[in-house]
């Protein structure tokens, strides 16, 4: 081994070390490993962000703006209305539930799909009166299995398709990957359906119509009295004077008969006001002990001033990419940002039983948010968070639905028709929506994950180190050895396992890079055509199971489901066999 191949094994193995430990944003540890390669010398400067401009990448930016624009006319919207009539079956509810995402999953971002589907799996658990984590489970593993059916569904189908570029002369095409993708879903989808549902751990029983937080018994009016001592200070001021460990949350204002929703920190109180507090009976105590507060007596008329109608509560995840985590909501004032409430946050399915305010979110926490019905939304999305309980489904008008439709097909006919790259055609549709008013440019960019583009851009030229200095080579060499005496199936199903494996402890594109380039020259050992291992590795990346780090999707479900780390293996264990038992078949059928 060589001083070069060393470095680069150092550096592989330090940021599968990192991505598994996860406690650095996987975008930050691909940067280190890139920056790390560039100053041994082993990326020439000139290329050192080359990763950037890669057509994989590109690709990547353009289907993630698509699926945000189909999403925004509400196609997919449209192809889950009908969930409502499904009935509480649970064999019914997982095998349409499962079987949509799948085949969104398919032509857009998997991730995506899975959240827009996942307000809509909550909402019929609870109406069946059962616990979500029977839906979620299957919901993200179908996400998993529809983005292997085409070229655009999940970011290593892109990668793979760019290396068999690189030795074959022309990457896979939009659906190349059918055959094997499609199979394996189907497989996966009568597994889960029957009998697969049925692995899932049951965490907590919902009545019918019920929520996960219950804030109606905490919600007061306190009206300060004229001889009140908090009359001409601020809201901030009457706050702070109850216990670090008291949970006050003020969700309106009544002065005058005029409401004021989410009231700034910064209000002047007066003689007369009324507040309208979220807070436990011992915090609502220490509150009340406050001379010239008092409990409000009921009126009608207050209660009316509130504004039925403008303001909402709703229950939001935090996904992996957003920017509350490590924060609390005092920090980032979301209160004056955003004009809202944080009521309440829930991890490991239990409530936190603390200041809401000084709370550091993670990553999948459940909160419980108020604000205006009109800009929450926009709010929630800006913030990286996601609705998790009954959302009404927005339904684009017939003409919005089509165009967008017109568009999407329009890029998928020149694609296959082979008149542009993929990436310049999906590019020009993402350009297409943006101008006849699918999509804003400002939601364009929105929609983009940079924390995924940043990842590939710096991890493709540390996978293309890893092949210029032989390091590929050497393990490939390692593994003819090993395998030498396998047939072409046994060394497919190494490969795959392998990749999947790999796939379940660090992000599956990030597992696609590494071994991608060992596939190759792996072929090259065994004299056969790269087609059917880089197959096999596009298949084992995209399908990681058995833990919530392996793909954003089976993070996502974690805390709405209640599930613990070791609760995926249960399912994802017996369908990650059935997937290589069905993949292999079919590809050495197809690409043999």
């Amino acid at each position: 081994m060589t001083a070069e191949q060393g470095i680069v094994f150092g550096v592989l193995a330090a940021t599968l070390g990192l991505f598994a430990w996860n406690r650095w944003r996987f975008d930050v540890v691909a940067l280190l490993a890139l920056l790390t390669v560039a100053v041994a010398g082993l990326v020439p400067r000139d290329a050192v962000f080359a990763g950037f401009g890669h057509p994989a990448v590109i690709t990547v930016a353009a289907v993630l703006v698509i699926s945000q624009g189909l999403i925004q006319a509400g196609v997919v919207d449209s192809i889950a209305k009908f969930l409502g009539r499904v009935g509480h079956h649970p064999v019914a509810q997982v095998t349409t539930l499962t079987a949509i995402v799948a085949l969104c999953s398919g032509f857009m971002n998997n991730v995506g799909a899975l959240a827009l589907l996942m307000p809509v799996a909550v909402w019929m658990s609870r109406q069946a009166g059962r616990s979500p984590s029977l839906l979620l489970m299957p919901l993200a593993f179908g996400s998993l299995l529809g983005g292997t059916m085409t070229l655009i569904g999940t970011p290593p189908n892109i990668i793979i398709a760019s290396y068999r570029q690189q030795v074959a002369g022309e990457p896979f095409g939009m659906f190349d990957f059918l055959p094997v993708g499609a199979a394996i879903t189907l497989a996966g989808l009568v597994f889960i359906a029957l009998l697969g549902w049925r692995f899932t751990p049951c965490r907590r029983e919902h009545s019918e119509g019920s929520d996960l937080f219950s804030v109606g018994d905490y919600i007061t009016e306190i009206r300060l009295t004229e001889k009140s001592a908090v009359a001409g200070q601020t809201l901030h001021g009457l706050l702070k004077r109850t216990d670090s460990d008291a949970d006050v949350v003020a969700v309106g204002l009544v002065r005058d008969k005029q409401r004021q929703l989410a009231p700034s920190t910064f209000e002047v109180l007066r003689a007369g006001d009324i507040l309208l507090v979220q807070a436990d009976t011992a915090s609502l105590q220490q509150l009340l002990e406050v001379p010239g507060l008092e409990l409000a007596e009921d009126s009608d008329d207050d209660r009316d001033s509130l504004g039925e109608g403008d303001v909402t509560l709703a229950e939001v995840v935090i996904t992996t990419d957003s920017q509350l985590i490590g924060h609390s909501s005092n920090r980032l004032n979301l209160r004056e940002r955003y004009g809202m409430n944080v009521i309440a946050v829930a991890r490991q399915g239990q409530r936190l039983n603390k200041r809401v305010g000084n709370i550091n979110f993670n990553a999948g926490d459940i909160l419980l948010v108020q604000g205006p019905e009109d800009t929450l939304p926009d709010a929630m999305s800006a913030l990286g968070c996601l609705p998790l309980a009954e959302r009404g489904l927005r339904f684009g008008s017939p003409r919005r639905t089509l165009l967008a439709t017109g568009v999407f097909a329009a890029a998928l006919v020149i694609i296959v028709a082979g008149w542009l790259p993929a990436a310049i055609a999906l590019v020009g549709a993402g350009v297409a929506m943006v101008l006849v008013g699918l999509i804003t440019p400002v939601e364009a960019y929105r929609s983009i994950d940079w924390s995924i583009i940043v990842l590939l851009a710096a991890m493709i030229p540390v996978g293309q180190a890893l092949e210029t200095t032989g390091g590929a080579d050497l393990i490939a060499d390692q593994m003819f050895a090993l395998g030498g005496n396998l047939s072409l199936a046994g060394v497919l199903g190494m490969v795959l396992i392998g990749t999947m494996l790999l796939s379940n402890i660090v992000n599956n594109a990030a597992a696609a890079i590494i071994v991608a380039p060992i596939a190759i020259s792996l072929s090259k050992q065994l004299a056969i055509s790269a087609d059917p291992v880089l197959m096999a590795v596009a298949i084992g990346a995209s399908c990681a199971f058995m833990t919530p780090i392996g793909h954003q999707s089976n993070a996502l479900v974690m805390e709405p489901g209640g599930y613990q780390f070791g609760d995926y293996w249960r399912l994802g264990l017996p369908l990650s066999l059935l997937v290589a038992a069905s993949a292999i078949p079919v590809i050495l059928w197809v690409w043999t």
